[in-house]
């Protein structure tokens, strides 16, 4: 007989760097899965991506407290601040786009490093193929100020 679902979740939890602490430890063990297990099973799958980069996760969880996970590839906005190579500013020390997008540009990225981008994001876009998803890269480089050239 098929396993009953519970429910779904989603984190965004860096690659190899997934742990008890919050936020994970708390949103999981609400949900009555076992926090150790999982954190276990996550650091194992993403540990050929490079360590500290979001991964998008997809929890679904069953009434026999086992779970499922999708883990997606990081966000395009990550592999754009890393091409332009955007340094950290602010409170958290993450690196940021424009202020005033379409107003003004605070980096450049190439249109080969666009395909590169658009192909490693490839399965998790709605594209058919390269060239539309290299479109909704472009897209989220604009919406952040920087400019493909």
């Amino acid at each position: 007989m098929a396993k009953k679902l519970v429910g779904k979740m989603k984190l965004q939890i860096p690659a190899g760097k997934a742990n008890p602490s919050p936020p994970v430890g708390p949103a999981l063990g609400q949900r009555g899965i076992n926090i150790m297990e999982f954190c276990k099973a996550f650091n194992a799958k993403t540990q050929e991506m490079e360590p500290g980069a979001p991964c998008p996760t997809v929890i679904s969880y069953y009434q026999d407290k086992s779970f499922t996970m999708d883990i997606k590839t990081p966000p395009a906005s990550y592999y754009l601040k890393r091409a332009a190579g955007l340094k950290p500013v602010g409170k958290r020390n993450r690196p940021r786009g424009a202020e005033k997008p379409g107003r003004e540009t605070v980096a450049s990225v190439t249109v080969k490093q666009v395909r590169e981008i658009a192909e490693a994001k490839m399965k998790d876009l709605s594209a058919n193929n390269v060239e539309e998803a290299m479109k909704i890269i472009v897209g989220s480089a604009n919406s952040m100020g920087i400019e493909v050239k």
